[in-house]
């Protein structure tokens, strides 16, 4: 009998941290409502259950902390609180303490495991196998096994293993565990796909490019595992203070007793002098305004970046990828010759760029195929480095490059042309110069799109007080002309990564705290300068989400505005926090030394307010600004 008892406590003992506090708190509240109405007849004190599983492990991290690092902190005066309770007869005084000590700690667990689900659910989707296709053989093996360069076959219903792109089939990706995204993604040859999200129709095999360490998955993941609410520079404030108020607690608490000549009355200062609200209601607070952020698509590194975008009154743009989509698309079609309507010019070049390996080529070739348009057979195909692309289509011979290629074969191109295209390059627009049997035909130009959010998101931005400024490499004319049309009013254009870093530091010289959003490897110096750094993490590169403190997942910069205001409503939570539960401490101090709280009454009017700073922090986990 003994032995199975004893196999039960260890059983007990396995359990996870949540469910064994739980667990802990039903048999001390049990043993609190006995103590109370004396329901069973017992040698002791049913309150001292409480005290012994709720109490014994606030003093031994108390001791432990003091022995090893001098750490004066909350649980140093909660265990005085204990003892001394105890050693005036108040034992059920004492288990409340600590019953409710542990039920506000609980409560701050559960607060960051639900602040923190969002993201930590990235970890238990890394999948753990790959079917990799060697000399035609399929071959099942550890994911973390696969190189780069290995051909790997993706059933339906499975996860994507790592980074690739498709070399065959066709096929739909739920990509919500990277994008948000709720409707699934079309992919076919040529696509990439990212490990951790869902192959959900068709088969498909792909080629790896990026594995291990190096997936977008484990990427994510490294960001989750630094995101400590710790490292928040409010935190360190609240830890100060903590140390202090024990120090004045004692104090208070000393004089008191010498004074009224009532230890009682001590006692009760120094349960109700306990900085359990102002230690545990901070770290709350940022915690759940990182996994509202998470569900807005941003990873935060560390709490402290928030605390720091809270000040932030300028952020600085980069132009591509972050106003704009990053990728080159065909915006006009041209074609000077009679023979060829605009769209039959379209087609023909983009039949003689389907086999390019240029990005511009490809870009062409893209825009025809989601238009729907007919390409041709192309024969004879021709790259040319730094010039453009020749093929025989339709049996006519069609060049399709840049001016030096038509003047590399004698090509001509009038001026009324080189008028119109030049427009175009001064709005940081690409030209591509076509000619069909040696004879000028048209042009097609390419340009990269602005987001559709943009504008709403800039507007925003300036309603919350906070201006935003214009970044880029592009040349004056196509810098202005983004700058109007998204109403930004400072544009600094043909910015190389030192002018960008040189900026920022003179906005921080002048005061001025800086937030820096961009995605590129020539944005990582002004990320890392910025008082907060904000990377694209979908189209960014790898050096560029390292260096900053924020990732934005889905590249949705919609998102932007909420997260500024979030991180404001942040801080507003942490003051009313402090300035609440600093306001409930010196009321109930007053009344304790006037001897009107005993200890059981103060102990239950200081932890009510440490669990409602709890609950008001934990309200901003579903908190969202609402614009006009």
């Amino acid at each position: 009998m003994i032995k199975n008892f004893l196999e039960k406590v260890e059983r007990f003992m396995e359990l996870g941290g949540a469910k064994k506090d739980i667990a802990l708190l039903i048999i001390s509240g049990i043993s609190l409502i006995f103590s109370i109405f004396n329901l069973i007849p017992l040698p002791f004190d049913a309150a001292w259950v409480a005290i012994i599983l709720c109490g014994i492990p606030i003093v031994i991290e108390a001791i432990i902390g003091l022995i090893s690092a001098f750490d004066i902190k909350a649980d140093v005066l909660v265990s005085l609180a204990l003892i001394a309770a105890v050693c005036i007869g108040e034992d059920f005084a004492a288990g409340e303490v600590a019953f409710i000590m542990q039920l506000g700690a609980l409560l701050e667990n559960l607060t960051v495991a639900k602040a923190r689900a969002g993201i930590e659910k990235l970890v238990h989707l890394t999948p753990q196998t790959a079917r990799v296709v060697f000399n035609g053989e399929e071959k099942i093996i550890p994911a973390d096994q696969v190189e780069l360069g290995n051909v790997i076959r993706v059933l339906p219903g499975e996860t994507v293993p790592v980074d690739g792109i498709i070399l065959s089939g066709q096929t739909s990706v739920n990509q919500a565990v990277m994008t948000g995204e709720s409707l699934p993604v079309d992919k076919g040859v040529g696509d990439e796909v990212s490990s951790g999200t869902v192959n959900q129709f068709g088969a498909f095999e792909m080629k790896a490019t990026r594995v291990g360490e190096d997936s977008s998955i484990q990427r994510m993941i490294r960001l989750v595992q630094s995101a400590d609410a710790s490292k928040a520079k409010i935190v360190g404030i609240a830890d100060k203070w903590a140390t202090w108020i024990v120090v004045i607690a004692l104090s208070a608490s000393a004089l008191t007793w010498i004074i009224s000549g009532e230890i009682i009355r001590a006692v009760t200062i120094l349960v109700v002098f306990c900085p359990c609200a102002l230690v545990l209601a901070t770290p709350t607070a940022i915690m759940a305004a990182i996994g509202n952020a998470t569900k807005h698509g941003f990873l935060v590194r560390e709490g402290d970046a928030l605390e720091r975008l809270a000040k932030v009154s300028k952020i600085t743009l980069d132009k591509t990828g972050t106003l704009t989509y990053g990728t080159p698309k065909v915006i006009a079609v041209r074609s000077i010759e009679t023979a060829f309507s605009d769209d039959e010019l379209y087609c023909m070049i983009a039949s003689a760029e389907q086999f390019s390996e240029h990005p511009l080529g490809k870009a062409i070739v893209s825009c025809c195929k989601k238009e729907n348009k007919e390409l041709y057979t192309a024969e004879n195909f021709r790259m040319i480095p730094g010039e453009g692309v020749a093929a025989s289509v339709n049996g006519m011979n069609i060049l399709a490059g840049n001016k030096k290629l038509l003047t590399a074969n004698k090509i001509l191109t009038p001026r009324s042309i080189t008028a119109e295209t030049e427009k175009y390059l001064n709005e940081g627009c690409t030209v591509i110069l076509s000619a069909i049997d040696n004879k000028l035909a048209g042009y097609i130009v390419l340009s990269d799109t602005i987001r559709e959010e943009s504008a709403e998101m800039i507007q925003r931005l300036n309603q919350l007080g906070v201006q935003p400024v214009l970044l880029t490499g592009d040349n004056k004319n196509a810098a202005n002309a983004i700058g109007a049309e998204l109403h930004i009013t400072e544009v600094h254009s043909n910015c190389l990564p030192e002018d960008k870093l040189n900026y920022i530091d003179g906005c921080q010289n002048s005061g001025e705290a800086v937030c820096m959003i961009g995605d590129g490897i020539n944005d990582a110096p002004a990320l890392k300068k910025a008082d907060v750094g904000i990377a694209m993490g979908g189209v960014g590169s790898d050096i560029a989400v390292d260096a900053a403190d924020i990732a934005l997942v889905d590249d949705e910069v919609k998102e932007l505005p909420h997260l500024f205001a979030l991180s404001k409503h942040m801080m507003n939570i942490i003051k009313l926090n402090l300035a609440f539960s600093m306001g409930l401490n010196f009321l109930a101090i007053v009344l304790a030394i006037t001897g009107i709280l005993n200890p059981v009454v103060g102990a239950l009017v200081h932890n009510a307010g440490s669990v409602a700073v709890i609950i008001n922090s934990a309200l901003m986990l579903k908190w969202k600004k609402k614009f006009n």
